[in-house]
């Protein structure tokens, strides 16, 4: 049974929203994810071993951030092409359940569990 609409705009709206909060989180993080000086007069080592801890750890959070946002725009297509819902995978619909965990989910649970086992 395909979803319904209020469904679709229930998931439109929370993805909308985790765009909006991802693009925040990358812009109040982006000083973060700046190079790190390596003028030793002005940062003492340790002190530039922690910045150059937080932005590694910045950056990786930035990666995660960027495959989210593409996930996101992809289910947005998604929802725009008439295919939100169903596996990109195989074609078959992707369980309610597993949609309202993660509305930007694009394999349905059979496809999602044969590609980490390969």
């Amino acid at each position: 049974m395909p979803l319904s609409k209020q469904h679709i705009a229930s998931f439109k709206k929370r993805l909308l929203q985790q765009r909006e909060s991802l693009e925040l989180a990358t812009h109040e993080t982006e000083t973060d994810r700046a190079p790190v000086a390596l003028d030793q007069q002005s940062v003492g080592r340790l002190s530039r071993m922690d910045a150059m801890q937080v932005q590694a750890m910045s950056q990786a959070q930035q990666r995660k951030r960027e495959t989210d946002l593409r996930n996101i725009v992809g289910a947005l297509s998604r929802m725009e092409d008439g295919e939100f819902g169903y596996c990109t995978s195989c074609g078959e619909q992707i369980a309610l359940k597993r949609l309202q965990v993660e509305p930007a989910v694009r394999l349905c649970i059979a496809c999602a569990t044969s590609n980490e086992t390969s």
